[in-house]
C-alpha cells in the first residue's frame, strides 16, 4: 500500500480546519494576515525586478487577502493599484479591517470602470472557494479583463470563477499563472477544467498548528507524486524469475483492431509482467508479435482455447479493440466469470454498461464518454462533477475505478487519489490501451487491483510527460511504451 501524505480537502473540510484554528485562539484576521504575507513573500522572491502590482478585489474575505497583499507591497516601496468591485463598507470582517488598514496607509483604491491599470503583476482576489453560482456582471467583465493581460496573474486561494469542489468553471474563470492556495489543497484545483486555469499550484498551510491540521482525520483524498514510484517499485531480488512476475492475458483486437491489443500487450511487458499472452481475432495472430517476439499470441475462434489460457494467467485485461460483436460478447462473458482479477477498458466497459454487474476484484478505466454510458448519463454531467461521477461508478460497479482525463481520479476502498501528472499530448488514440497494460502488469506482479490502479496511472502519466519533452502535439501511445522501462525502474 502506498503511503500518501499530500492531502486534498473539499470546502467543508477547509471550513472545519479554519474553525479549528479559531478554537486555538487564532483569529480570522491573523489567518488573513498570514495568507497575505505568504502570497506577497512569494511574489517578491519570484519577481525580483518587478516594481508594480495591480490587485483586483471582490466582496468577500478573498478581497481581504488582496488588501493585506496591497499594504505589504506598498510598505516595501512597490507601486500598488487596487481595483475594487465592492465598497469597503460592504465587506465582511476581517476583510473590512484589511481594507481600512490599506486606506490608513494612504493606499489608493479605484472603483471598477471596466479597465485595469498597467502593472508588472496582477493579483486575482475577486472570488473565493465559496462560489456556487455562475459569474455574471462586473465580476465576469473583470475576470475577462484579467485574462487579457500579458503579465502574470496570481490567484489568491483559487482562480476566481472556479468551483473549489468540482473544478468546474462557473461561466468564466481567471486563467492564473500561479495559484497560491491556503491551509490545504482544494479538490477543485486538481481535476477537470481546473487544469487550464490554476497554473502552478503553491500551497501554504499558514503555519497552522499540527493539532489543527489533524482535526480533519480523513481528508477527501491524496495526490500522487513521482516519489511514490520508488516506494512502490523497489529493485527486484537477485533470484527473481519470470514466474514471480506473473502472466498477463490481454483479450481483444477484433478484426481490424490489432493495434490496440498490441499496445496493451507491449505495455504489460515493459511494465515488468513476466509473461504476456494476447488472445485476439485469428486474422491477427500471425502479425501482432511480428516486431515484438516476446509477446505470445493466440487466435481465438471458440471459447475452449480461451479457457485454457485463463487457467495459466495471473490477471486478465479485456477491452482494447474488442468491439461489440457476438465474438466480443462471447469473450467478455467468458472473462467476467473468471476468478482472476480483471482490468476492463474500452469496449469491455461498453458491454458492461449494457449488461451491468458488480465485483470487487477488478479495475475499471473509463474515459468520460465510457463513464457516461456506465452511469446512463451524458459526458457533460460527468465532467461537471468528476468526483461525484467516480463515487457513483464505484457504488454501482465496485472494485477500483480510474476516471481518466485531466486530473485523473482513482477510487478504491482505501479512498480517492488525484493524479495531476500527464499532458494534453496524451489525448490521442491508444493511450488507454497502454494504461490497461500497465495496470494489468502490476497486478500480475502481485499488486492489489487498487494499488495497481494508483501506481499504473502515475507510471502512465510520467511516461507521457517524459515523452512529451519532444513536443506534445503528435505524441503517440507507442512513445510512452518506449519510456516505461525507465519509469518503472526509479
Amino acid at each position: 500500500m502506498l503511503v500518501m501524505t499530500e492531502k486534498v480537502y473539499n470546502t467543508t473540510q477547509i471550513r472545519a480546519l479554519e474553525h479549528a484554528a479559531f478554537e486555538q485562539a487564532l483569529s480570522a484576521w491573523e489567518l488573513m494576515q498570514r495568507a497575505g504575507y505568504a502570497t506577497f513573500e512569494h511574489i517578491s522572491k519570484q519577481w525580483l525586478q518587478s516594481q508594480s502590482l495591480c490587485i483586483v478585489c471582490g466582496a468577500g474575505n478573498n478581497a481581504g487577502d488582496g488588501y493585506v497583499i496591497a499594504a505589504l507591497a506598498q510598505a516595501k516601496g512597490w507601486r500598488v493599484e487596487v481595483v475594487a468591485l465592492c465598497g469597503g463598507e460592504y465587506l465582511p470582517e476581517p476583510a473590512k479591517t484589511a481594507y481600512q488598514a490599506f486606506k490608513d496607509a494612504n493606499g489608493v483604491i479605484q472603483e471598477w470602470n471596466n479597465q485595469l491599470p498597467q502593472a508588472d503583476i496582477y493579483v486575482d482576489a475577486l472570488l473565493g472557494i465559496g462560489l456556487s453560482r455562475l459569474v455574471e456582471g462586473d465580476y465576469k467583465k473583470a475576470i475577462e479583463r484579467l485574462n487579457q493581460v500579458n503579465e502574470p496573474v496570481i490567484a489568491v486561494d483559487i482562480p476566481s470563477g472556479l468551483n473549489a469542489n468540482t473544478g468546474c468553471v462557473m461561466g468564466v474563470a481567471v486563467r492564473a499563472y500561479q495559484t497560491i492556495t491556503y491551509i490545504g489543497l482544494k479538490q477543485g484545483l486538481l481535476t477537470g477544467q481546473a487544469a487550464d486555469y490554476v497554473g502552478q499550484i503553491i500551497c501554504h498551510a499558514l503555519k497552522l498548528p499540527t493539532k489543527v491540521l489533524k482535526t480533519v482525520k480523513v481528508p477527501m483524498g491524496y495526490v500522487l507524486n513521482s516519489q511514490h514510484l520508488s516506494q512502490a517499485l523497489p529493485k527486484r531480488p537477485r533470484n527473481a524469475h519470470k514466474g514471480m512476475a506473473g502472466h498477463s492475458l490481454v483479450v481483444g483486437g477484433a478484426l481490424g483492431m490489432a493495434g490496440a491489443v498490441r499496445l496493451t500487450g507491449e505495455a504489460a511487458l515493459r511494465t515488468g509482467s513476466g509473461l504476456v499472452t494476447v488472445a485476439t481475432h485469428p486474422m491477427h495472430a500471425m502479425v501482432i508479435n511480428s516486431n515484438r517476439p516476446e509477446l505470445m499470441v493466440a487466435g481465438i475462434e471458440s471459447l475452449e482455447p480461451l479457457f485454457a489460457l485463463i487457467e495459466r494467467a495471473s490477471v486478465l485485461a479485456i477491452g482494447p479493440g474488442l468491439g461489440q460483436s457476438n465474438w466480443a460478447l462471447d469473450l467478455w462473458e467468458c472473462i467476467k466469470t473468471s476468478q482472476l482479477p480483471i482490468v476492463m477498458d474500452a469496449d469491455a466497459l461498453n458491454l458492461l454498461a449494457k449488461y451491468p454487474f458488480k465485483r470487487e476484484d477488478w479495475v475499471l478505466t473509463p474515459h468520460p464518454g465510457e463513464a457516461a454510458r456506465l452511469l446512463a448519463t451524458d459526458v457533460q454531467t460527468i465532467e461537471h462533477d468528476r468526483i461525484a461521477a467516480i463515487y457513483a461508478l464505484k457504488e454501482r460497479y465496485g472494485g477500483a475505478v480510474v476516471l481518466k482525463g485531466a486530473g485523473t481520479l482513482i477510487l478504491g476502498d482505501e479512498g480517492l487519489v488525484f493524479c495531476t501528472a500527464g499532458n494534453p499530448g496524451m489525448a490521442s488514440g491508444g493511450m488507454g490501451d497502454v494504461l490497461t497494460g500497465i495496470i494489468a502488469a502490476l497486478i500480475a506482479q502481485r499488486f492489489s487491483p487498487e494499488n495497481a490502479a494508483r501506481v499504473g496511472v502515475l507510471v502512465h502519466a510520467i511516461a507521457g510527460d517524459i515523452a512529451a519533452q519532444q513536443g506534445e502535439r503528435g505524441l503517440l501511445a507507442s512513445d510512452l511504451i518506449a519510456q516505461l522501462r525507465v519509469v518503472v525502474n526509479p
